[in-house]
């Protein structure tokens, strides 16, 4: 089960960019969620600016493949969004569309995740903050099936259990632990701030949900899953439309000179 977690015992190097950047995205994340809780679409506008300016300042120093893997990320978690909420209305933002910051806020969300799982202190107590998780997940969705909760939460047991499969069947289990920390702020933080609501039934399966789901971090799982495997095929896609091009401006070239 934990076959592809980090090796127990071993005293995993800590590196102070890792910590900057999770430290930045939880702190910017608040504050941007906060502020759009009772802003404007003009502020909206103005928050999308920073947000993607961040983004790339955050990628300068990262790897080719970790860059592809966020815009895959955000491509993939853009089309979920407008699927999700305008369409389907599983939930729904203050001004009914998708914010202009969204994209660009799960870019970072995702490089949080992954930066989270490669920290020192993650890789020394993966097993420790898994076993964290597992008693959250357990205790939220038990809650959300309860009379006490203020309403009930049956998807959220189901992500619960979905987002647990990720965890100890999945091949990085790593970026899921730092999923699961940085999307149940990003949704905790969101929803208290009136930014978005969930349904209080979900309108694909007919059951219901809390605002948010207790296992709400199994949906940011899947586009992790999506960029992880979607990355070096990009890459590759992309190295070979930039050799067919210069190919074709060599054979251009030999034309125009006979």
């Amino acid at each position: 089960m934990l076959r592809n977690f980090p090796q127990a015992g071993v005293a995993y190097a800590h590196h102070k960019r890792d910590y900057t950047i999770a430290a930045f995205t939880f702190i910017v994340t608040g504050i941007c969620l906060t502020v759009d809780g009772s802003g404007s679409r003009e502020m909206q506008w103005a928050l999308a600016f920073f947000g993607y300016l961040f983004l790339a300042l955050l990628l300068s120093r990262e790897s080719k493949l970790l860059r592809m893997q966020v815009v895959v990320a955000l491509l993939f978690a853009t089309a979920g969004e407008l699927f999700a909420s305008p369409y389907m209305e599983g939930y729904i933002y203050r001004f009914g569309s998708v914010p202009p910051y969204v994209p660009a806020g799960h870019g970072m969300v995702y490089l949080t995740a992954v930066v989270l799982g490669r920290s020192g202190f993650f890789l020394r107590y993966a097993r420790a903050i898994a076993l964290f998780t597992v008693i959250s997940c357990g205790l939220w969705s038990a809650w959300g099936l309860s009379p006490f909760a203020e309403r009930s939460d049956q998807i959220g047991a189901i992500l619960s259990c979905v987002y647990l499969i990720y965890l100890f069947k999945g091949k990085s289990p790593m970026v899921y632990l730092g999923a699961f920390f940085i999307t149940t702020w990003l949704e905790l933080v969101g929803t208290t701030a009136g930014t978005w609501a969930w349904a209080v039934v979900d309108p694909a399966s007919g059951l219901t949900q809390g605002n948010p789901p207790s296992g709400v971090a199994a949906w940011y799982c899947l586009v992790d899953a999506v960029a992880i495997a979607g990355a070096a095929p990009a890459l590759r896609l992309l190295q070979k439309l930039s050799n067919g091009m210069v190919q074709f401006k060599q054979l251009a070239r030999v034309r125009n000179e006979k």
